[in-house]
């Protein structure tokens, strides 16, 4: 088979989180070639295309090589998106990369597309499968760079650089090559063309070997994130703001067991974990009380949240008080989604239900966030309740109580949504009154 008929078969493979790619194209070889083979499936698999480039403003030719990475998107006839960034020639090797997957991001929803196609090949697997072993990364580490991860698409991993640098002359195309890539004061290049040249001197089939290695390391992460479905005690749960488990099967298991758990709970969610901080995480699940938490770095915590376990990103609070104003609206407050119209009220209403009618009033309904020693007086029972008590009935995790909103009237709590409706503004059946629905993005 030619290299255009293998590139295509292996793109049938892979689950597309989209149709509509924006391709990142360097002007390197590899991205040359990346772009030419997804043109030639454009076609046979309904793609719909854009280049999307990122000048780093290091080197004194890139605006040069933006110009002809723009008139090749020209010769095919697709959309060209370009970043400048401006970074100087001192930006290190870590800086580009972030800022350059920050650009892309940027650029792809600029283009309206669902995923960035990146042109990451075998060779680029075998070196991060090296860098990882001498960092003394773990399974997980050594199985290196995935196929589809989110909105990131590589579909040229089972292929070489030396293929594909021959497919860009077999074209008629010429490549500007980077002369950092060359540089050893980058840790890939010092791989790239000293360390592998010595081990390839004495062991001729390295880059081979080490693929086997990124083959099997996957092979058991792909386990482990697997025994999170198998699992059932594990009831695994995946919710808009988090990712959980059932505290239970962790204290009943060998610790290395439940850390390999934790380990790929984490994967799953996106925020991996070393052995040592799995391993904290583990003693808060099966010591910890419901509240305590550790964190992960980045914003993100490990939550003991009654009897699970939970991972999620701190919640982003409402912010300022605002008003439901006027007959309709719609309004986002932190991660919650507020839409309000006219309707008429049913029969009855139910407690924790995440819609609610309110009788019109002459004060506005306000939406701020929970404060500690809020009361309301729950719809068909007695006297005033802490919502603190509400939140622990509706075994709302301590973590996203700050971040939850309340509706206010005049002074007094109306509703929690999702909590406790209470029996403020009930207008009576048939009544045409102000509908709310609130709803965790």
């Amino acid at each position: 088979m030619s290299l255009r008929e293998r590139f295509e078969a292996h793109l049938g493979t892979l689950a597309l989180p989209s149709r509509h790619l924006l391709v990142a194209v360097s002007g390197g070889p590899d991205s040359i070639a990346l772009l030419d083979l997804l043109i030639g499936c454009r076609g046979p698999m309904g793609l719909e295309l854009a280049v999307g480039h990122v000048d780093h403003g290091i080197h004194p030719e890139s605006p040069a090589v933006a110009e002809r990475v723009r008139r090749l998107a020209d010769r095919y006839a697709i959309p060209y998106l370009v970043r400048t960034l401006g970074l100087g020639a001192g930006a290190g090797e870590t800086e580009a990369r972030s800022a350059r997957y920050a650009a892309l991001e940027t650029l792809r929803v600029e283009a309206g597309a669902g995923a960035i196609v990146t042109a990451h090949h075998a060779d680029d697997q075998a070196e991060t499968v090296l860098m990882r072993v001498l960092k003394g990364s773990g399974p997980a580490g050594l199985a290196a760079i995935s196929g589809v991860s989110g909105s990131l698409v590589r579909p040229l991993l089972p292929f070489r650089r030396d293929e594909l640098a021959q497919h860009v002359r077999a074209i008629g195309e010429t490549a500007w090559t980077d002369p950092a890539n060359r540089e050893s004061r980058h840790e890939r290049s010092w791989i790239r063309h000293e360390v592998l040249p010595m081990l390839r001197s004495r062991i001729p089939d390295i880059e081979p070997r080490l693929l086997r290695v990124a083959a099997q390391a996957r092979a058991e992460r792909t386990a482990w994130e697997s025994l999170l479905d198998a699992w059932p005690g594990l009831d695994m749960r995946e919710e808009a703001d988090s990712i959980s488990v059932a505290v239970a099967p962790l204290g009943q298991v060998d610790v290395e067991l439940a850390i390999g758990i934790i380990r790929a709970l984490a994967r799953r969610w996106g925020y991996p974990v070393g052995h040592a901080r799995a391993e904290r995480v583990r003693c808060l699940a099966v010591e910890g009380s419901s509240g305590n938490r550790v964190p992960l770095g980045g914003g993100a915590v490990a939550e003991r949240a009654f009897d699970r376990l939970r991972f999620l990103a701190m919640p982003e609070l409402p912010g300022e008080p605002w008003e439901l104003s006027g007959e309709a609206g719609e309004r986002m407050s932190g991660r919650w989604r507020f839409v309000w119209r006219r309707a008429p009220a049913p029969d009855s209403q139910h407690r924790e239900a995440r819609t609610a009618w309110f009788q019109p009033s002459d004060h506005a309904l306000t939406v701020r966030p929970w404060r500690p020693g809020d009361r309301l007086r729950p719809l068909g029972g007695r006297g005033r309740r802490l919502l603190v008590r509400c939140f622990q009935d509706a075994r709302v995790p301590h973590s996203s109580r700050a971040a939850w909103p309340v509706i206010e009237h005049a002074g007094l709590v109306a509703w929690v949504p999702g909590v406790c409706r209470s029996d403020l503004l009930v207008p009576a059946p048939g009544v045409e009154a102000l509908r709310v629905d609130a709803e965790l993005a």
